[in-house]
């Protein structure tokens, strides 16, 4: 019994040794199907997709982004200190605006509450303003 116990498994370390050192390099490899298959890792323009089906607007450019900017700036100075985190919080905020956020007033309050800045709801309305006149007017 013991020596078909130890048979056993030299068997099984064998069986998986040869599966695990495969040197079949072709295109039928295990290693490469999993290559060709897993998603590879994407650029933030490459997610644009997700971001619309999201409800966000694209990043704005150029005379665009600096309206969104003005606008936020207007209620705060302070939460333009980092651009791309307001960019961001803004489009976020027309993705809330468009999908019928029940408080979009208090939305805006707590997604532009950063860098030490807490804001209003009366902050976030006129946040949310401005960005109906910039980057996502209602349609």
């Amino acid at each position: 019994m013991r020596i078909r116990t130890t048979s056993v498994a030299i068997v099984a370390i064998l069986a998986v040794t040869a599966v695990g050192c495969s040197s079949d390099k072709g295109s039928d490899s295990k290693t490469d199907t999993i290559k060709r298959t897993a998603p590879e890792a994407s650029s933030a323009a490459d997610n644009s997709g997700d971001a619309k089906k999201a409800g966000m607007p694209p990043k704005p450019t150029g005379a665009e982004r600096d309206a969104v900017l003005a606008t936020i700036l207007d209620v705060n100075s302070n939460l333009i200190h980092d651009e791309d985190k307001a960019i961001n919080a803004a489009r976020n905020q027309c993705a809330a605006l468009d999908g019928g956020a029940t408080n979009p007033d208090h939305s805006a309050a707590q997604r532009f509450s950063y860098n030490g800045v807490t804001l209003t709801d009366d902050d976030g309305s006129h946040i949310n303003f401005g960005l109906r006149k910039t980057l996502c007017p209602e349609s």
